[in-house]
């Protein structure tokens, strides 16, 4: 072991003990936080060496990444393909497979989704179906990327199985990856499972994170939020490395120069306070002649700046230049940018070499082949120091430069994904002639990292870079303003599922003020721009001012479509209309979908197969035209559609809608009396998505339904209130504006009907309709607040307060009559829960005709009903509907 980790034994101690346990079963994680220049490295380094020499670590299968700054939050699974790779390798492919990964030994760079669908089996599927998803849901603008989140889920779980089972099949496999505070977040969730599933793999994984930017927020303050939450949640260790100690500096002096007095061991370790790089500087100055004196002062600028003072004037500003391009930079790309032959510089690097700032180094995958020397400077501290040292006029100029220098000369199509984010990274900070030419570069990144990647954080980002560069350009450039348009869209599909009921989503934009912008830049362009806005526009609404005034928008979006012609976008635009406005109003919303259902029907051009986003609109049409007849009472005509919907999406490959038509269908079998069927339904939608993995509004809100079933029955009631709890921790989670009200209801209906309540059902279920009552009243969400107020009605009755039990009674009639049937919400329930409350309060006849009138709608149900044995178990199963025709309310 080196000399310079003879302080680090409680850390490499950890180290072994974390790699002992693989060989035991045992997984395992450990991050190692420091400043930098702490030596987490050299660390990393030193371990791998010992596992090379110690005989019990030799089939230790040690592989390791590191992730880069500057592109690395953009490397779409950069440091999984890095550390995937290695283990592919080693093991027996099939010979297409095979010949696929030699490619990569040869420097022909992949995409990340291609290598990792090479070495995971099955993930290629996904990929395949998740960017033809993704790309004609952006080339449409219509899918809701609720449907698309659980694509990027499903593949870090299967990165994750790949790697749990190579584990399995051989030796031990203990992961490294350096700087993890520049990991992509599609990296960051395929650690997030990962870590989930170390305790009986034998698996180990070691982080190492520099600190020093946390404090300035970004991607470094979210990764160390991320590393927090795994430590709180005991899936990983957190080590501190300091300075290192009088010892191990006493040690370092001894062994690099034997002959250097005491006292200077003492004094370098008081003058660098045992800051590893500083220490290693300062060793490299001294000179038998010095003595004892380190005769520097504990800056590394300074250090730096005394360094680089020994060379030419026009050394210093290449290294500068140098710097511009990175802490790895390229030979050929700092000649370009300095105007430079290609030879001088190369032999100018070589001689600066020799004063240790700059050292050879391996190129990245995607220069391997460019006739350039590939150099890194010393140490990243060094590096930033270099950096730091220009003028910001200086900087602009010169990042246009390399900027200029690392562009092909011919457009291609094949530019590696690391040369674009290097190129976005260095036009970003080009200074404002670069801004166009920014803004281009990071709308094209987000779409790839979408489409290609399904990596929406990643694009999230680039979509936030190039509003900012577009923003900054001349206002009424027909080309500014159709990017605008793009990127705008893009970005609020990518943050859809994170709009709170609030302008501005958790980390997010303010989407509605988004979306007016691009709405009042699509005013003088192409009419399908204009109809694509309004639709946008409209969503924001929904989530920001409420149900009304995005119907409003909705409508605008129909009559758009209708004027402009276009069978696509009108039918596109009028099922979305239907779906929303039929919360509003049933009738309206069945006569919208019954007319895109004809129009689907008889308009040939709509009738292609295989565009995605057509065929997401359909399935979304037509499950909700089910629902939508079952809502207003015709429970034959909505169950026989609703068996069809549910057997074709589950033969589809997608089947991203499979889980909200589930739930329809469960909803009517529920509705029948069929409670097994229900269950059965249920628990199929839920099983589904449990292997798409992550949270889920629908997931949710399936959980709510199957508990709402559990309660009823005492044997399973304390399990229902339990699914019930984290149905709804789920929703909140999500927040699908349109769910959070229904789950909540129905987390208060299954507190008011568990057959062991909780202790405290009333008082719980009293809040949560209260909740319902005064968000729906601000959201426009009628047929969640009449039911909200039939709870609240139903708690009072139960706590003795007759009169405010009848206040809410009678305030859930009044709207009810105003608006007729609601969808999610049971007519003859209203009226029943109505009627009771009146009878206790001594309105008798008023209550029998209420009962009257529930009656009347459960018998109008069960005429559409053609099967007699669905029929008679809709009357005698369903619990309402017993004590509705069971009563016997005569003249007191």
């Amino acid at each position: 072991m080196r000399t310079e980790f003879v302080d680090r034994v409680e850390h490499m101690a950890e180290l072994r003990e974390l790699a002992a346990g693989l060989f035991a079963g045992r997984g395992g994680a450990l991050v190692l936080d420091s400043i930098a220049g702490m030596g987490k490295t050299s660390l990393l380094g030193a371990f791998s060496r010992l596992s090379a020499e110690d005989p019990g670590l030799r089939r230790l299968r040690l592989v390791g990444a590191r992730c880069h700054p500057g592109i690395g939050p953009g490397l779409v699974y950069g440091p999984v393909v890095d550390l995937m790779l290695p283990l592919a390798k080693g093991v027996k492919q099939p010979g297409p497979v095979r010949q696929f990964l030699s490619f990569t030994r040869r420097g022909v760079v992949r995409t990340a989704p291609e290598l990792l669908s090479a070495m995971v089996p099955g993930l290629g599927m996904a990929f395949t179906i998740g960017q033809e998803v993704t790309q004609a849901s952006l080339a449409t603008g219509s899918m809701p990327f609720d449907s698309l989140q659980p694509f990027q889920q499903g593949v870090a779980l299967q990165i994750v199985e790949a790697l749990v089972d190579l584990a399995r099949s051989g030796d031990p496999i203990l992961l490294t990856v350096d700087d993890v505070q520049h990991m992509d977040p599609s990296s960051m969730l395929v650690v997030d499972r990962l870590l989930h599933q170390l305790s009986d793999a034998p698996i180990g994984l070691v982080l190492s994170h520099t600190t020093d930017a946390v404090a300035g927020g970004g991607h470094a303050a979210m990764v160390e939020e991320m590393l927090q939450r795994w430590a709180d949640d005991g899936v990983l260790t957190r080590r501190r490395l300091g300075g290192l100690p009088p010892d191990a500096v006493h040690e370092l002096v001894r062994s690099t120069h034997p002959t250097a007095p005491a006292a200077y061991s003492e004094k370098l370790t008081r003058l660098t306070d045992g800051h590893a790089v500083f220490v290693r500087l300062c060793l490299d100055e001294w000179r038998p002649d010095a003595g004892d004196e380190v005769g520097l002062p504990p800056s590394l600028t300074r250090i730096v700046e005394t360094r680089m003072g020994v060379l030419p004037a026009e050394d210093r500003e290449l290294l500068a230049v140098a710097a511009t391009q990175g802490p790895v930079f390229l030979s050929r790309v700092v000649a370009s940018a300095l105007g430079a032959r290609d030879e001088d510089v190369m032999e100018r690097l070589r001689r600066i070499a020799g004063t240790g700032l700059v050292e050879l180094t391996s190129p990245p995958a995607w220069a391997t082949e460019e006739e350039s020397d590939c150099y890194r400077f010393q140490h990243g501290a060094l590096w930033r120091v270099v950096y730091e040292r220009q003028t910001p006029g200086q900087a602009w100029a010169r990042h246009a430069a390399v900027a200029r220098a690392l562009t092909p000369e011919r457009p291609r199509d094949d530019v590696p994904l690391p040369l674009r984010l290097e190129i976005a990274g260095h036009l970003r900070r080009g200074g404002p002639r670069c801004l166009a030419a920014s803004a281009e570069a990071h709308a094209e990144l987000a779409r790839t990292a979408a489409t290609e990647g399904l990596s929406f954080a990643e694009a999230e980002r680039h979509c936030e870079e190039a509003l900012r560069a577009v923003r900054a350009l001349p206002a009424g450039d027909a080309a500014r303003d159709r990017l605008l348009i793009q990127v705008t869209e893009l970005l609020l599909s990518l943050t859809e599922v994170r709009w709170r009921g609030s302008s501005t989503p958790a980390g997010g934009p303010d989407i509605d003020a988004l979306a007016a912008d691009a709405e009042a830049a699509a005013r003088c362009g192409l009419p399908e721009l204009r109809i694509r806005t309004a639709l946008l526009r409209g969503k924001t609404l929904l989530a920001t001012r409420g149900l009304v005034p995005s119907l409003t928008k909705l409508r605008e979006a129909v009559d758009l479509a209708e004027e402009h012609g276009d069978p696509v976008a009108l039918f596109v635009a009028r099922v979305e209309y239907g779906r929303q406005v039929s919360k509003r109003r049933l009738s309206d919303g069945l006569a919208q979908l019954r007319e895109a259902e004809r129009l689907y029907a008889t308009d040939p051009r709509l009738g292609d197969r295989e565009d995605p986003v057509l065929q997401h609109a359909r399935n979304l049409g037509e499950m909700q035209l089910g629902v939508s007849l079952f809502d207003s009472g015709d429970l034959g005509e909505a169950l026989e559609r609703l068996r069809r919907c549910t057997e074709r999406l589950a033969g589809e490959t997608l089947r991203a809608e499979l889980p909200i038509a589930l739930n329809y269908l469960a909803q009517v079998y529920t509705a029948l009396g069929e409670e097994a069927e229900a269950e059965e339904v249920l628990r199929r939608a839920l099983e589904f998505e449990a292997e798409r993995g992550g949270d889920s509004g629908w997931h949710a809100y399936n959980a709510a339904l199957l508990a709402q079933l559990l309660v009823r029955h005492p044997a399973r009631g304390a399990e229902g209130v339990r699914l019930m709890e984290q149905a709804w921790a789920e929703t909140e989670r999500t927040w699908l504006a349109n769910l959070v009200p229904i789950v909540r209801n129905l987390y208060a209906q299954t507190l008011l009907e568990a057959a062991e309540p909780p202790a405290d059902a009333l008082e719980r279920a009293g809040r949560l309709a209260v909740d319902t009552v005064l968000e729906t009243r601000n959201s426009g969400m009628i047929r969640s607040e009449i039911a909200a107020l039939s709870l609240r009605s139903r708690v009072l009755l139960a706590q003795g307060d007759r009169t405010e039990a009848e206040v809410s009674a009678r305030e859930a009639l009044r709207v009810l009559d105003e608006v007729g049937d609601m969808p999610a919400l049971r007519t003859e329930e209203v009226l029943y829960r109505a009627a009771v409350v009146l009878r206790e309060t001594g309105n008798h006849a008023e209550a029998r005709s209420l009962l009257g009138r529930a009656r009347a709608v459960i018998a109008r149900k069960a005429e559409s009903i053609p099967d007699e044995r669905l029929r008679e178990g809709f009357l005698r199963n369903v619990p309402l509907n017993r004590a509705v025709l069971d009563a016997e309310w005569g003249e007191r």
